[in-house]
């Protein structure tokens, strides 16, 4: 899986406006803060605001801050707004593919490895800004994904 420029600065673009939102963010301080180039910056706020994460405000006062609380937007519903789908394969979802002969049981691998990854995508903007996230493994060796609580 390839994670977009665009899907990554918009889970950071977030993740500022999270981490304080006494007061609207500009894009100049999250540009500057993150990195990130400010003409991209205001096409990703943009598609952000689309998608009801954040509200923004012209003016000296204004800026940028979420419309939501962190905690119910996931990195997949921000990779999802900026880039469409988060699997694909040949630009088809996962779930559409149908497969023959000694290709036949294809599908359910793509399948597998989307509920892995849906999994770990469902962390939210306030775990992130909590704590690290990642994947351990259990007592049976199997994977599964952790995240710091809200």
């Amino acid at each position: 899986m390839r994670i977009s420029a665009k899907a990554d600065y918009g889970i950071r673009v977030l993740l500022e406006l999270a981490a304080d939102t006494t007061a609207p963010v500009t894009c100049e301080a999250i540009a500057s803060s993150q990195h990130i180039p400010y003409r991209f910056l205001k096409s990703i706020a943009q598609d952000l605001r689309q998608a009801g994460f954040v509200v923004s405000q012209r003016g000296c006062e204004g800026g940028y801050w979420l419309a939501r609380d962190a905690g119910l937007i996931t990195v997949a519903d921000v990779i999802r707004a900026v880039d469409g789908q988060v699997l694909t394969v040949h630009g088809d979802p996962v779930g559409e593919l149908t497969y023959a002969g000694s290709a036949q049981h294809l599908g359910s691998l793509w399948s597998g490895i989307a509920e892995q990854l849906d999994g770990l995508l469902r962390t939210t903007i306030a775990q992130l800004l909590a704590g690290p996230v990642g994947v351990r493994r259990t007592a049976t060796g199997r994977r599964r994904s952790v995240a710091a609580a809200p």
